[in-house]
């Protein structure tokens, strides 16, 4: 019987998964152009959560087809707890069908959005600017970068060249966020881990989940920033233009958790628990998909701004210090 080219591989196919040639379906199975999502960095879990639930054998329809095909190793080469991954996780996500390339150009012919995820901020903007000459969308995940005047530059280049990125951390979608009038919010206390990390400002490492949940509800406006610490705990209180407070607290000792209460007009309501990566993600495909930035650049500078204030008010005794005072600083260092 004459078979048509089309059965006659279909056939192929089918013969060969009994004569142990499975593994070659994924090849197979690739998403179309457009669809094909690049991973810089596999020093970070975060590339492994996002593989996994990308790479699904049956993946939620609502990553519309995305998938991750191919993945540049290299992150943090000091960064002990980081570095330390990248051999274990090159094979996690070869299991699941990706490629593992020798370098971001490599990557950057094969795929078509990326995902940038080495968990070293300081390596982000020399990473950021290969993508950006590409004209690829590109997500940053947290820290943005290693330093203010480094993230002020990522988005100054994302403007550049034309290309909208998009960062955030997976706190930004905190239970409880649903359920809140933002438009009545009076103020917020919010606190997450804020485990440090020599090599980054004190709260860009950990600290930036507590913080991003406190901007995700107050919005952009804080002026300055004073912050009282110990060894164990920080806290840090800004005060926004419209006299509204809010305070973020970072630990370093008992159970990581994470957190928060909302003052509005209507009562005090309670954020948690974290909801996992998956939230961010589809947001992360919408954004692939538009173009559309779901984090406006402002309030994700604001935010480092935030931070690099806080280090700044510990530098000076717990003095309060202008936001724009450590932006200014920042932006003459970016240029």
């Amino acid at each position: 019987m004459h078979l048509s080219r089309r059965n006659f591989i279909l056939k192929s196919v089918a013969t060969g998964a009994g004569l142990g040639l499975l593994e070659y379906l994924p090849a197979i199975a690739r998403p179309a152009d457009g669809k094909r999502v690049g991973i810089i960095g596999l020093d970070t879990s975060h590339s492994i959560a996002f593989t996994k639930a990308l790479n699904a054998a049956t993946p939620d329809p609502v990553y519309d087809g995305y998938k991750v095909t191919a993945a540049y190793p290299q992150g943090s080469k000091d960064i002990e707890s980081s570095a330390k991954r990248i051999p274990g996780y090159i094979e996690e996500v070869k299991k699941l069908g990706v490629k593992i390339t020798g370098s971001i150009q490599e990557l950057l012919a094969e795929t078509d959005v990326i995902l940038l995820e080495t968990n070293d901020g300081r390596l982000h903007l020399e990473q950021a600017l290969e993508v950006f000459k590409a004209g690829k969308r590109m997500f940053i995940d947290k820290p943005v970068a290693g330093s203010l005047s480094d993230t002020i530059a990522i988005y100054n280049a994302a403007e550049k060249y034309k290309t909208p990125v998009f960062s955030a951390s997976s706190l930004r979608y905190i239970k409880g966020l649903e359920n809140i009038d933002k438009a009545k919010v009076l103020g917020a206390d919010t606190y997450s881990p804020a485990v440090l990390e020599k090599t980054h400002p004190d709260f860009f490492w950990y600290g930036v989940h507590g913080v991003e949940t406190l901007y995700t509800v107050m919005g952009t406006g804080c002026k300055s920033v004073t912050r009282v610490g110990t060894p164990n705990t920080d806290i840090v209180v800004g005060i926004w233009g419209d006299g509204r407070t809010g305070t973020f607290r970072g630990t370093r000792t008992g159970k990581h958790d994470y957190g928060g209460t909302v003052f509005t007009e209507d009562g005090n309501k309670v954020l948690g628990p974290y909801a996992g990566y998956e939230p961010l993600l589809v947001d992360i495909i919408k954004y692939f998909k538009t173009g559309e930035m779901p984090v406006t650049p402002q309030e994700t500078i604001e935010i480092f701004a935030f931070m690099e204030a806080a280090d700044e008010s510990k530098r000076q005794g717990g003095k309060s210090v202008m936001l724009e005072s450590v932006l200014n600083k920042a932006r003459k260092s970016a240029k």
